[in-house]
Order: C-alpha cells, then sequence, then structure tokens
C-alpha cells in the first residue's frame, strides 16, 4: 500500500511514518518541508495520486482551522479530483465535542467535514499523550503548590499505540463511506493529586500541595466534569504514564512540545 501521511515530519506523524514502513508499505510524509501545504492545498494533488489512504495527523494549537479542519477538507477535494477511492484515517480528541475549547472545536469541524465529504474516512479519537499529561502536572506548580481545575482527572495515552492503531486502520478494510472507530485510551485515569505525586517523585521532589481552582468557566466545567475521560466502551491500551515518565529526564521539563 501507499499511504500518506500529514504532518508526517511531526512526533506522530513520523511515529505514523516508521509504523508503516515497519509494515512493508510504503510512506510518504506529506509536510511543508516536502512541498505539501494544507493551509493553501499546494502539493496535494501531487502527492495524492496513487495513493491508497491518507493518514491525517497534521494539527496546529494555533491555527486549528486553517491546518485540522481546512486540511481535511482539501484531502477530500484533492480525492475527489484526481478520482481516488483512497480511505482517509484522521486523529482526533476524546470529548472534543463535550467541551467549548477553539482547539477541540476544530477538531469536531474536522469531523464533520470528513463525515460530509463522501470519501472512505475514519475518525479515531484519543485521550491526551503522555507528554500534554505532564505538562499539565508541571505547569500548574507554584512552590509548594500545584493547582487543578476541580476534581479534574486525566487518562493519558502512549503516543506509539496511537500511532500503531491509526496505521491498522488505514492498512484493514476501509468502510464505504464514514465511521467512528472504537475511542481508545491509556490504561489508568489519574487526579491532579495522583499526578503531582507521581511527577515530584520521579524529579525527586517533596510532593506539592493540590489546589483546587473553581470551575466556573463552561471550559473549565468541562474539564472537571470528565468531559476529556472515555467512556466505557473505549478500547485500553498502551504503555502506562508510569513506563512513559521513566524514560523522560529528570527533572521533568516544564514546557509542552507539541506531537504535531
Amino acid at each position: 500500500m501507499r499511504i500518506v501521511v500529514t504532518g508526517g515530519s511531526g512526533d506522530l506523524g513520523g511515529r505514523v511514518v516508521r509504523q508503516i514502513s515497519a509494515r512493508g508499505h510504503e510512506a510518504v510524509a506529506a509536510s511543508r518541508r516536502t512541498g505539501v501545504n494544507l493551509a493553501t492545498g499546494d502539493g496535494l494533488d501531487c502527492v495524492l495520486e496513487g495513493v491508497d489512504a491518507v493518514i491525517h495527523s497534521a494539527s496546529s494549537q494555533t491555527k486549528p482551522q486553517s491546518v485540522d479542519v481546512a486540511g481535511a477538507r482539501r484531502i477530500c477535494e484533492a480525492l475527489r479530483r484526481i478520482g481516488s477511492p483512497a480511505h482517509v484515517v484522521s486523529i482526533s480528541i476524546v470529548g472534543s465535542d463535550l467541551i467549548p475549547y477553539a482547539y477541540y472545536r476544530a477538531k469536531v469541524d474536522s469531523e464533520r467535514v470528513l463525515e460530509e465529504a463522501d470519501v472512505p474516512a475514519t475518525v479515531l479519537r484519543a485521550t491526551q499523550f503522555h507528554s500534554l499529561a505532564a505538562f499539565f502536572g508541571t505547569a500548574g506548580r507554584v512552590g509548594p503548590l500545584t493547582f487543578s481545575i476541580g476534581n479534574m482527572r486525566i487518562q493519558p495515552v502512549d503516543i506509539d499505540w496511537v500511532a500503531q492503531r491509526l496505521t491498522d486502520h488505514a492498512t484493514g478494510p476501509a468502510p464505504s463511506g464514514y465511521r467512528r472507530a472504537t475511542d481508545i485510551a491509556g490504561p489508568t485515569a489519574y487526579s491532579a493529586d495522583q499526578m503531582a505525586e507521581i511527577l515530584a517523585t520521579h524529579d525527586g521532589r517533596k510532593p506539592p500541595r493540590v489546589v483546587r481552582v473553581p470551575a466556573l468557566l463552561p471550559v473549565m466545567r468541562g474539564f472537571a466534569k470528565g468531559g476529556i475521560l472515555p467512556g466505557p466502551g473505549a478500547e485500553i491500551g498502551g504503555q502506562s504514564f508510569e513506563d512513559w515518565l521513566r524514560g523522560q529526564p529528570t527533572p521533568m521539563p516544564r514546557r509542552f512540545h507539541s506531537p504535531t
């Protein structure tokens, strides 16, 4: 199979590319570095010629409407223009329809684009990656204190497992139209207290005291009410957060590196 991966130069996309190649398929990384611009559509028709599947893993925290949403639309338009029956597989976020956060709304908009595009398409929703969970656990720390939005919990997932599942869908049977795949999540949900203790132990620090901030705004209420936690039908798997953390630097950097 020939599979194009948008965002193929990013963390998630790069892992998808390696997964595809390891299974004996041809992986084509599509990004601005390779002359493909989802925000403008430049290079799409050329890279999609003869493709069997497209994994849309490109994303932008700052311009999601241009990359996540318009990118999905341009992929579908290009496939129809060149008469390709290729299967489009896209990554999304568990609970993105429950929290009125601009980036999450863009993910829902991207799903809707694929649903209405009249192409074979699969959307896979995953919980937050381990790196983002670690950022949540470190960014809110101020001296001996750390802050939590109400009783918010997070159930992070292994990015490598997400890459595997995206590849599974792309190399497996394509649907006749649009489908939502089973959501995926990591093995354990953590409260702010638990996350703070795990990260403090990793860094060799005393665990901070957790201060819960009232969930006053709609976005905060969505997080506090468990909007980002998987439902009972989700597929659970991948490396645990603790196992992932053992391979990270000490102390854990207090910054977020986007996987896309």
